[in-house]
């Protein structure tokens, strides 16, 4: 399995309301809320709201992909942020179970692979009566402090 790095976020009492003040624009607007935030272990919510439903009445595909990528994005990012390093995706792969139109989805992401340059996390969506919703698998490349995507350095920047 994996192994958190020394000194972390995961140290501090506040990791849950450090990371939910982390979200940015288009993860803030969705609506997620990380509920827990340890280093084996980053669990999400979303009450489904109609600006995340496509014509149909059912959550559209991007919500899960969002949702499993963000989820899984914030495990690597919480395991790296001690270092000044940053994650950013490389890839997800997002797999859909079952439609839902209302209630709460929940996501649970796990590390599958922690390594020095890339992490690998799996993650679950359940819906209001733990059926399996989606599941996914994001693979992240993990950038050191001065790295630079899309011509820019990658860091946190205020909303």
């Amino acid at each position: 399995m994996s192994q958190a790095t020394g000194s972390s976020i995961f140290d501090r009492e506040d990791r849950l309301e450090r990371l939910n003040n982390f979200l940015g624009g288009f993860v803030k607007s969705m609506g997620l809320r990380y509920v827990r935030a340890e280093p084996e272990e980053i669990v999400a919510e979303l009450e489904i709201a109609p600006h995340l439903l496509q014509p149909y009445g059912l959550v559209h595909g991007g919500v899960y992909c969002s949702i499993i990528e963000s989820v899984c994005s914030a495990g690597a990012a919480l395991h790296v942020m001690a270092e000044g390093k940053n994650a950013v995706g490389l890839e997800n792969t997002t797999t859909f179970l079952r439609a839902a139109r209302s209630g709460t989805l929940r996501c649970t992401a796990k590390p599958l692979k922690i390594g020095r340059r890339t992490h690998v996390w799996n993650a679950d969506i359940h819906d209001d009566e733990d059926r399996p919703i989606a599941s996914g698998r994001v693979r992240m490349m993990i950038l050191d402090p001065g790295d630079r995507a899309g011509g820019r350095e990658v860091r946190i920047e205020d909303p």
